[in-house]
Order: C-alpha cells, then sequence, then structure tokens
C-alpha cells in the first residue's frame, strides 16, 4: 500500500471515530509525503484581506462582502477549537468548510490556501459542519418553522396561483432526491436505487416559491420509495397540525403520482381515461412543481462535492450531515442572491437575519 493510500485510509478512520486525535496526528505525520509541494510551512496562513472578489466567490461560493453577514447569521465564534486543540478563527473555519464543499478536492489540495498540515484542515473542517448541523439543522429539519407561517403559506399560495396553477391553496411542492454514494462494502441491496441504478441515499424536500428549501428528511436507504419516506418523515402529521391560513382553510403540497391523495397533499389526476378539465389541471400544477427540481440542482452545482460519489462513504465520513448543511447554505445563499425559483414566481426569499433568526 502506497503513502497515499494510507493517509486516505487514517483520513477516513479519523472520520469514522476509529482513531483518536493524537492517533490521527502521529500516524498521518509518519506516513506524511516528502514531495516539497505538500509542506505546509511554505504557504501563508490564511488572510481574507488578501484574497480578491472573484477568488472569494470562486473559492467559497459568496462574494467576498458578504461573508462576514453570512458568519454572523450562522452564529460563527471568533474561535474554533477541536478535541485536539488546534485553533482557527471562525472566519477561516467556515472558509474552510465553504472550500471542502464547493468541489471536489483533497485536504491537500486546501493547504495553499490556509497554510495548514492536512490532519488540522481535517478536524477542523469537521469540527465545523458538526458546529453549523448542531446548531441550524432544526430549520430545516423540522416543520414548525418561521417560513410556514399561517400568514406566509397564504403569500406562497397566491404566488403559486398566479403562475397558473389550478389549486388556490398551494403553498409548496414536495419531492425526493437520490443522491449516488460510493459502493459500501456491505448491506450494497439495502442503498441499492433500482430505477436509478445506483447505490444512493434519499432526501425528501419541501420548496415553497421564495426559493427556499423548507422541510427536508434524510437520509434514508436509496431503495426506499418516496411514499414510504414520507409516512417515515411524519411530516402529514405535521401539515395536519399547522398546514392551516389565517382564516383555518387548509393549506396543501403538491407532489407527483408517487404521493398519496390527502387533504394537505395532492397529486396529479391518475385515471385511466383523463378529461380534458383533468389534463389542464395536471399540466398546470406539472409546470410550476418543475421548481422543487430546480432546487435540488442548486445545492449540488453550488456545492459540487456532493455530486463525486467516490468521496462519499457511508460509514466512513458523514454523508447525510453534509447534505443537510449544504442545504442549509444553499439556503443562506438564497437569501443573500435569490435563486430561479424565487425569480420565476416573483416573490422574494427572506433576510439572511429573518431566516436565521
Amino acid at each position: 500500500m502506497s503513502f497515499k493510500d494510507l493517509r486516505e485510509a487514517l483520513l477516513l478512520s479519523y472520520e469514522e471515530n476509529t482513531i483518536s486525535d493524537e492517533e490521527f496526528l502521529l500516524l498521518y505525520d509518519e506516513y506524511s509525503s516528502k514531495n516539497p509541494e505538500f509542506k505546509y510551512s511554505d504557504y501563508e496562513r490564511f488572510d481574507l484581506d488578501k484574497l480578491g472578489d472573484a477568488e472569494c466567490k470562486a473559492n467559497f461560493r459568496v462574494e467576498k462582502r458578504d461573508l462576514p453577514a453570512l458568519a454572523q447569521a450562522l452564529q460563527i465564534p471568533g474561535v474554533f477549537k477541536t478535541n485536539q486543540r488546534s485553533i482557527a478563527g471562525g472566519m477561516e473555519g467556515l472558509c474552510m468548510l465553504l472550500k471542502r464543499f464547493a468541489y471536489p478536492c483533497r485536504y491537500g489540495d486546501m493547504i495553499p490556501l490556509f497554510g495548514r498540515p492536512v490532519p488540522v484542515i481535517c478536524m477542523i473542517t469537521n469540527h465545523v459542519l458538526d458546529f453549523i448541523y448542531n446548531n441550524h439543522s432544526m430549520l430545516i429539519t423540522e416543520c414548525n418553522n418561521s417560513l410556514l407561517r399561517p400568514n406566509l403559506l397564504e403569500v406562497y399560495a397566491n404566488a403559486v396561483h398566479q403562475k397558473g396553477a389550478a389549486l388556490q391553496n398551494c403553498f409548496g411542492f414536495i419531492d425526493g432526491t437520490v443522491r449516488p454514494i460510493a459502493k459500501p462494502g456491505v448491506n450494497q441491496r439495502i442503498v441499492y436505487n433500482g430505477h436509478k441504478r445506483v447505490h444512493s441515499l434519499k432526501f425528501q424536500s419541501v420548496v415553497i416559491p421564495n426559493g427556499m428549501i423548507a422541510h427536508l428528511y434524510g437520509p434514508v436507504e436509496g431503495k426506499r420509495h418516496d411514499s414510504g419516506m414520507l409516512g417515515d418523515s411524519g411530516l402529514l402529521r405535521d401539515l395536519e397540525q399547522h398546514a392551516f391560513s389565517t382564516l383555518q382553510d387548509p393549506m396543501c403540497m403538491y407532489g407527483d403520482p408517487a404521493y398519496p391523495h390527502r387533504v394537505h397533499l395532492q397529486s396529479p389526476f391518475r385515471e385511466a381515461v383523463l378529461t380534458d378539465d383533468m389534463k389542464l389541471f395536471n399540466a398546470s400544477m406539472s409546470a410550476c412543481r418543475i421548481s422543487v427540481e430546480w432546487l435540488f440542482g442548486d445545492v449540488i452545482n453550488y456545492f459540487k462535492f456532493l455530486d463525486y460519489k467516490k468521496n462519499l462513504k457511508i460509514g466512513m465520513s458523514s454523508v447525510g450531515k453534509m447534505y443537510v448543511v449544504c442545504a442549509i447554505l444553499r439556503n443562506a445563499l438564497t437569501c443573500l442572491y435569490g435563486n430561479q425559483t424565487s425569480e420565476y414566481f416573483q416573490l422574494e426569499p427572506p433576510t439572511l437575519e429573518e431566516y436565521f433568526i
């Protein structure tokens, strides 16, 4: 086994928590490359002020002027301190995470930008990932949040209806997405999706017309059907409690034919023979439902790391946590810059302060 393979195995073992911080540092240093180009001491430490606007946008997917506002909204502390006692500034840690997700890259590729050894970059990145997940995942994994207040549901429904949708009480759209992962060593059939023919994890998203992901459930095994994922998520139960207008009229989501028909969940007509009115209803709702696909694409297009399945190894890295955090960051970018969905429905997303309240 080459030094490169050993280092990769050590990184995966550390992310799986099978070795301690001290063991990781000792072993990684023992098997470190002797190639001078990988010496972190040859590079300066990270300094945001020295980066240009274009460089920030390319590396972090965020405009340089907006990084402080993003850090404040995420409640990033002034200093991150790992269990191994490595210390990084809050902005440096956030930028490490953004750089890691922006494009498929090795930790070694991040040395020139941050001037840190690979073990430290790895530990800080995972520390920031855990921080954002632990402090903000409830914004996207819980249904009863600030995005789904009764008065806002009416605003969303009006925007959808004005784009030609037949339903007047539809506030958003639901769908599942299949995210390919590396072929696991065991339990391959559990995560194999026969429709897409890939090993994968699945997530369920609810998208609203202002371009935000209002609810995210997952991950679940790739073989699970969308309707089964809906039942496990408990989303319908939450909607029965909270999805009402200010006048207490029921509001609904709209999904594809895989979903059942309920008061708070509508789907296309599926009769063998459709009337003209049924066809018009299906066509009008389908034209608006495509927005959920745009949001799935946005998450992957802005955080390309999630699209490189060879790096997504369940049991060795927190694949599900990564997707949830990237969805939260995608919502943050929508707050800053909008997206195709918000432009299509002509509905402004909330500000960072309103979303991360």
